[in-house]
């Protein structure tokens, strides 16, 4: 396929996709959005040692008026149950500090559930979910709402608690981390 580039203007003609289209599949879907990096955060639920959560960068803001967030959890994961069975959440923004957390989140080095916790400290506001006490910012949530759709469930949070710190963020691109200074 043969597109046009537009660059400040000027108009040139490239290929924009290589002669051989990656098929529109799962793995030709994982890798074009390699190339989207996103905010790290780190989801949060359950009590005790029926905790446990999930590194994502899949948190975004559904509404400020209300305060709403919209995350999408793999129904298969160990984080969905758990947030589904306790109707609360919490969108930990994480830093550049916390890169080895959002590895243990993320299930890196084999850790599960409660013992993914280790290495921090935790607080809870207002839905009872684990806070992450230096995280940059907090947005605590009851579920509202959820969509399941294919693979996994789309949590619409009604947001009931904030805790800001600030400071930098941790984001996530082809494969890699990188900050951005606060």
């Amino acid at each position: 396929m043969n597109r046009s580039l537009i660059n400040l203007g000027q108009v040139r003609d490239e290929p924009v996709f290589d002669a051989a289209e990656p098929p529109v599949d799962a793995d030709g879907l994982k890798t074009a959005l390699r190339h989207l990096g996103g905010g790290v955060s780190i989801i949060t639920a359950g009590e005790g040692e029926a905790r446990t959560g999930a590194t994502v960068t899949s948190a975004t803001v559904l509404s400020v008026e209300p305060p709403r967030m919209l995350v999408s959890l793999n129904r298969t994961s160990s984080t969905w149950p758990v947030v589904e069975r306790f109707g609360h959440l919490c969108v930990n923004v994480v830093g550049p500090l916390h890169e080895g957390l959002a590895n243990q989140f993320a299930g890196r080095g084999g850790l599960k559930g409660a013992d993914r916790y280790r290495g921090a400290s935790w607080i809870t506001l207002a839905s009872g979910a684990p806070v992450l006490e230096d995280a940059a910012s907090a947005i605590d949530c009851e579920v509202e709402e959820v969509l399941e759709r294919h693979s996994h469930a789309i949590v619409i949070g009604r947001v009931v608690g904030l805790r800001i710190l600030g400071g930098g963020s941790l984001v996530y691109g082809n494969g890699r981390y990188a900050s951005l200074d606060g």
